[in-house]
């Protein structure tokens, strides 16, 4: 191997492994839990994009750090094999923090005593591309735009909220909202995917204004491959007097103008583009659409499209047939804390659109904690506990499940009293509202939550299910995971 001096970045703190695949080509050369990363090939890492760059070569070396003492490892593998360490952490240098001030961003509503991470908020194209993050693009720079595309960091995720500059720039509650969108049109140019984001204001970028962001969108970011259009969630906690929730005439104004931009998109541009979610529909008391009105459900993890494919899971599972759904990746604010990337985006040399070997957090935590078998054998009653959204979700597919699992399956919608507001998602509730919703659970009765609720075994006032005095199962969020677990 060609000799490589360190690329050095000032302050920048080591990468430490917490897990090592069996058999791979790291466990074979002894490397273990608590070894710090320094530098490979001679790169002192930034994230896991660049660790995964120089880690898919055919000899990688590896300078690490054991117990105060540094040493350098040489690794020879087949290109492209995986390494088989899980590091701490997807980003290795300083996250880049959100700069904006938006009266309806959700961390600005998080109830205080929270895990401090939590309250972090980013605006880093790098988690963008890794975990889907909407960014604004107020903090993208040249040497940003510059990285992306030679790393082609492809699909990426970006919030528009509206074209209209002075629009956006008050959303943002920064001056840099006005003009940060023409990295958007830079990207676009370059081949970068781009799934965009409209956060919906009520009087503020609905209405008229929507329908103008929905034109200017056509004009100036046709080359988008999906754009969702989503409520504000609003939380009790907020402090913000402009912030309210949607009416149900305004939900269907909403829908009544994205689908008109919808046939407008499709005959102008030859194809789907833009979506409400499936809150407005809830909100509007609307029928859903089936799941082939959304194609490939891109936006899937942000609430679009969530529900057909529920239901399409469920249909199959019940036919005995196999669904290639797209199940949730992993719990609400998982990126922080250190959670590994869900997985390595970007196409490479003779890999293209290979998955990364950095298993996601959740990945690891979605095994069903079915508690012992004396518990589920004989349970009269099987309760489903989910948020207010989900249990509406639910309700279309409960019949069909019963008569399947010749059983009784009954919803446990739980309201979100630690958020309060709005909050109806199941994935934001807490060990404390559910613990609360159980207690009068019949015994013998088998409770079941989704693992949405949970991020690396915790739910997000880090409370566990261990510590709900009650025996759950925790299954995993899709159709055929649930139609199984019932019929256990």
């Amino acid at each position: 191997m060609r000799s490589r001096s360190r690329v050095q970045w000032p302050f920048m703190p080591p990468s430490r492994v917490v897990a090592v695949v069996p058999d791979s080509p790291a466990a074979e050369l002894g490397l273990a839990i608590g070894d710090e990363l320094l530098s490979v090939n001679g790169e002192q890492l930034r994230d896991v994009i660049r660790y995964q760059l120089q880690t898919d070569e055919e000899e990688v070396a590896l300078e690490i750090r054991r117990g105060g003492i540094e040493q350098t490892v040489q690794i020879s593998k087949a290109p492209g094999t995986p390494l088989g360490l899980e590091l701490d952490s997807a980003v290795f240098d300083r996250v880049r923090t959100c700069d904006n001030h938006c009266p309806f961003c959700f961390i600005y509503q998080l109830p205080k005593g929270m895990r401090k991470s939590l309250y972090l908020k980013d605006d880093d194209y790098r988690l963008s591309f890794l975990y889907g993050n909407f960014t604004t693009l107020t903090r993208f720079t040249e040497a940003d735009f510059e990285r992306v595309v030679t790393e082609h960091l492809s699909p990426m995720y970006v919030s528009i909220h509206a074209t209209d500059l002075e629009v956006r720039a008050q959303l943002l509650r920064n001056r840099r909202g006005a003009t940060s969108l023409r990295w958007l049109e830079l990207l676009l140019e370059e081949g970068i995917e781009i799934h965009g984001q409209i956060v919906v204001c009520p009087g503020i970028n609905d209405g008229d204004i929507l329908d103008d962001t929905l034109r200017g969108i056509l004009d100036r970011f046709s080359g988008l491959k999906t754009l969702g259009v989503v409520p504000l969630g609003l939380s009790a906690h907020s402090n913000e007097p402009s912030m309210r929730p949607h009416t149900r005439e305004e939900a269907e104004r909403v829908l009544d103008i994205v689908g008109e931009w919808q046939s407008i998109y499709r005959a102008v541009l030859g194809h789907h583009m833009v979506d409400a979610s499936d809150e407005y529909y809830l909100m509007a008391q609307r029928s859903l659409p089936d799941l082939a009105h959304y194609g490939e459900c891109l936006q899937h993890e942000n609430g679009i499209g969530m529900i057909a494919t529920l239901h399409a899971e469920v249909a199959a599972a019940l036919r005995g047939e196999a669904f290639d759904g797209t199940g949730p990746k992993s719990g609400f604010f998982a990126w922080v804390d250190g959670a590994p990337a869900q997985g390595y985006r970007a196409p490479r040399e003779n890999q293209v659109n290979r998955k990364s070997t950095i298993r996601s957090a959740a990945a690891t935590n979605l095994a069903p904690d079915r508690g012992p078998e004396s518990a589920i054998s004989g349970a009269r009653t099987v309760r489903i506990v989910t948020g207010e959204f989900g249990a509406q979700a639910l309700a279309p597919v409960l019949p069909a499940l019963r008569d399947f699992a010749e059983r009784e399956i009954e919803l446990l919608p739980i309201r979100n009293a630690f958020f309060g507001g709005t909050i109806g998602v199941t994935g934001l509730l807490t060990s404390a509202d559910v613990a609360a919703a159980i207690r009068d659970v019949p015994n013998g009765d088998r409770i079941m939550i989704p693992d949405v609720m949970l991020s690396r075994g915790k739910f997000l006032d880090g409370g566990t299910v261990a510590g709900l005095d009650r025996i759950v199962e925790v299954v995993a969020t899709n159709g055929a995971a649930l139609v199984e677990a019932v019929c256990r």
